[in-house]
């Protein structure tokens, strides 16, 4: 057979590829595969049989073949078969070959004949055999039968175009004789994805069934529908044959009898029958490989590096040394402590580009989320007044006061602080909440030890807890001494003097702002179906305007909102919308956009909507607490006294409130983040680094917390598998050289006789007595004549393979190994 390099370079990639296939990876090497089809009691099976030389595939009526059967035919002395899912299995009888795969196909597919895409995998092992990786697809149909599904004919085609559209695929076209072979399916499939019949080779099979006087000697000669490739007769058994378990020496005995004998067939015998397809194929995946190997070689070299980091820890891997446990451990624990502090600081690897999470999350609660809260309960502008009148009304009594009394002011001021603990515990929930999911995230690179994973969460989720616990109360304990002493000193607050000139506009004045830009974004704008419908604008928004334009780009403006007079107010989102909505209104009851007195917009995510909020917040825009039921103003008699007076005194105390309010509010937002952090999170690093270790310790015994999972184990053994036998296959690929001499692609020929679509077939099957004269096709085909070449057994006739004059090959120079002999010699 020539090259031996290349016949130990098939079963090598074999091998490769049920590597990746066991651990679940793709495999890219483009190693050619040869797929059969052909429809239905075509033959197909007997001739993957008569290639083994054992009855092994399932026999029967209707489809059989119901999920693909990628055959791997090895060269052994020994002969046995493995199935990919029975690893370590033998299976030296192959009856028990035909009953697994007949429980394997089962087990997928049911017994209603149904089929599935995925494959069975066989490997059979036999000195009877040429290296070859087949794939035997269902036989094509046309009608369901039984409780198949409607579109079994689809579902099949489906699955035949999966394999043989790969340009690595060669496509055996098996059609039997005794049909018309202008309809075969199989080549007008072939047809389809090979038009240039690059990859296609015609098998003939059931010659010994054909009507008495008949014969396929045109077709065979590849005159009358050629292929670029040729034709190749077979003759299988027949079914009375398989009942009398003939054997397939005998067989095949048998079919080299009836070539030799026939009339129409004995001059092109050598070229006939499976022996010669079985070499055929062979030449032709040996030709392939030859092909490919430059790229084969970089897909290699790509896999391996792929490894090269992942195995390192592997390769000195060794189970029983009893250090390895210990240094394991403490190796995943300092890990952790890493990328847990990574997590949290941030770091420039492995940034995560699509979701804010750790450290980032925490910073946005501190500076958005938390200051969105403290404002949402601050402007509640009816009820604080009101809250005011009465007090100022009880602390006078049955008195009418005539100067405003402080201890009034000290009640409210009191109560709003008070109001501060519901965000500030809420802030704390969320930290610990993106503490634990950081947690949690850190310890999935300890997926490879289960109960070391479990016992770190644990002991440090229960840290935090605990934490959590002295955090609150330290933040309850900050509000208390805010509460115990009110400082009216401060440098900051205004003072009764400053509080008794302000007027209410000049207290709920919009701080000045220069016109920066604070935030860009997508939203989309809820309008009514009759006004067009929601639709997605850009938005810009600045310390003065909210702006929407067209795209990203900014070009085209659509318009431009003032934030004078404008509030926020959250809206229930529709029944059928998946959105989260808010509104934005202008307090003095003016249109906001067109006739619209207010718009909604909307955001993908509640979180979103938060965050927009608190943008419009570093605008001045702050969200509507309640809303009267009518357009009742803050002059409503609910609040207002008739008494000027008193309404000065209420002006009053409001703006020193107001003030003092902001000071608290202000010390609070830069108090929160420092306890939180030095309490919670700068602790729960200290800990992880300095404790964590002892704690695992105590927690049980380290032998069985670092017993690897049974997934761990199988897949380091894989990888270490893997990784061996791509660096085999590199260096037997570097001992090959691309010079191995192979046949060349037979000339094209004019196949246009393959319909796309079915044609009616011809009113009798074309035979010896009324086929064209040798050299000339049918005028009906229009295929060009076939000239004659010296040593032709008949005139016109192309053999698949040329033949060529015997060469000897010339003495090895010394110095080269002999296994390389195939430099010198052609298969």
């Amino acid at each position: 057979m020539g090259n031996r390099g290349m016949e130990d370079l098939i079963p090598l990639i074999n091998k490769l590829q049920d590597a990746f296939s066991s651990i679940g990876q793709s495999c890219n090497l483009d190693l050619p595969q040869i797929a059969v089809v052909g429809g239905q009691s075509a033959g197909k099976s007997s001739v993957l049989e008569n290639f083994v030389g054992r009855d092994f595939l399932p026999r029967g009526s209707g489809i059989v073949t119901r999920r693909p059967l990628i055959l791997q035919l090895v060269n052994s002395k020994a002969e046995y078969a493995e199935f990919l899912h029975c690893k370590g299995r033998k299976f030296v009888d192959f009856d028990e070959v035909r009953q697994e795969i007949e429980a394997e196909t089962e087990r997928l597919t049911g017994s209603n004949k149904g089929i599935s895409p995925i494959p069975i995998n066989l490997r059979v092992y036999s000195p009877n055999v040429l290296n070859l990786t087949l794939i035997d697809l269902p036989g094509m149909t046309k009608v369901a039968v039984g409780d198949q599904p409607h579109d079994i004919e689809h579902q099949i085609r489906d699955m035949l175009l999966q394999f043989i559209t790969k340009e690595s695929c060669l496509i055996l076209a098996v059609t039997p004789a005794n049909t018309d072979l202008a309809n075969s399916d199989a080549l007008k499939i072939a047809k389809e994805v090979d038009p240039q019949g690059l990859r296609t080779i015609g098998v003939i099979t059931k010659l010994d069934l054909m009507d008495e006087g008949t014969d396929a000697r045109d077709i065979l000669e590849n005159k009358l529908l050629p292929l670029r490739r040729g034709y190749i007769g077979v003759v299988n058994r027949s079914q009375k044959d398989i009942d009398g378990k003939k054997d397939i020496r005998a067989a095949l005995a048998a079919e080299r009898k009836f070539f030799l004998s026939h009339p129409g067939y004995r001059h092109i015998a050598e070229r006939m029958g499976t022996p010669h397809l079985q070499k055929t194929l062979n030449q032709q995946l040996t030709n392939h490989i030859r092909d490919t190997l430059p790229g084969l070689r970089s897909k290699l070299q790509s896999q391996l590096l792929s490894l090269e980091k992942e195995v390192e820890e592997y390769k000195n891997f060794r189970p029983d040394d009893p250090a390895r446990k210990t240094k394991a451990l403490l190796q995943m624990v300092q890990q952790f402590g890493v990328d847990f502090e990574k997590c949290i600081e941030g770091s420039g690897d492995q940034v995560d580009t699509s979701n804010l999470s750790g450290g980032a999350k925490i910073n946005r609660i501190f500076h958005e989320r938390f200051p969105f809260e403290l404002v949402k309960m601050e402007f509640d502008e009816k009820e604080l007044r009101k809250e005011i009148s009465y007090a100022i009304k009880n602390i006078h009594g049955v008195r009418t006061g005539l100067f405003t009394p402080d201890l009034a002011f000290e009640a409210i001021v009191k109560k709003q602080i008070i109001k501060l603990k519901e965000p500030c515990l809420k802030c704390i929930d969320l930290v610990i909440q993106e503490l634990i999911n950081t947690v949690r995230q850190c310890t999935n690179k300890l997926g490879s030890y289960p109960l070391l994973k479990e016992e770190t969460e644990r002991i440090v989720t229960t840290y935090v807890r605990e934490r959590e616990g002295k955090t609150k109360d330290q933040v309850l304990l900050l509000i208390d001494i805010e509460l115990s002493y009110i400082n009216t000193n401060h440098e900051d607050f205004i003072g009764f003097a400053n509080a008794q000139q302000r007027t209410a506009a000049n207290a709920t004045k919009k701080r000045v702002m220069p016109n920066q830009v604070i935030r860009r974004g997508w939203l989309t704008i809820n309008i009514s179906i009759m006004k067009g419908g929601s639709k997605d604008y850009w938005f810009v928004l600045t310390a003065e305007s909210l702006s929407w334009y067209k795209d990203e780009e900014e070009k085209e403006k659509k318009y431009m909102l003032p934030l004078d007079n404008l509030k926020l107010r959250d809206v229930e989102k529709g029944f059928m919308s998946s959105k989260h909505v808010f509104a934005i209104f202008n307090t003095e009851q003016r249109n906001v956009y067109k006739d619209l007195r207010q718009i909604e917009l909307a955001c993908d995510t509640q979180e979103d909507v938060d965050s927009w909020k608190a943008s419009f917040l570093r605008a001045g825009v702050y969200p509507e607490k309640d809303q009267p039921d009518s357009e009742e103003t803050i002059n409503s008699s609910d609040t207002v006294s008739m008494d000027p007076q008193l309404e000065r005194q209420v002006e009053t105390i409001r703006n020193l409130v107001d003030s003092y309010i902001g000071i608290a509010n202000k010390s609070i937002r830069d108090l929160m983040p420092k306890t939180i952090m030095h309490l919670m999170i700068n602790s729960a690093k200290d800990f992880i680094h300095s404790e964590l270790l002892a704690y695992l310790y105590s927690a049980g015994d380290q032998g069985s917390m670092m017993e690897e999972s049974a997934e761990q184990a199988q897949r380091r053994d894989e990888m270490l598998r893997m990784y061996h036998a791509l660096k085999e296959a590199l260096v037997l690929i570097g001992d090959i050289s691309t010079t191995t001499v192979s046949v060349p692609v037979p000339p094209p020929v004019d196949d246009n006789w393959i319909a796309k679509d079915p044609s009616p077939p011809p009113a009798s099957r074309p035979t010896a007595a009324t086929a064209p004269p040798p050299g000339r096709p049918p005028a009906a085909f229009g295929a060009p004549p076939v000239p004659s070449r010296p040593g032709d057994p008949t005139p016109g006739a192309v053999p698949l393979v040329p033949s060529r004059p015997a060469r000897v090959p010339p003495a090895l120079p010394p110095g080269i190994p002999s296994h390389l002999h195939f430099l010198l010699t052609c298969s």
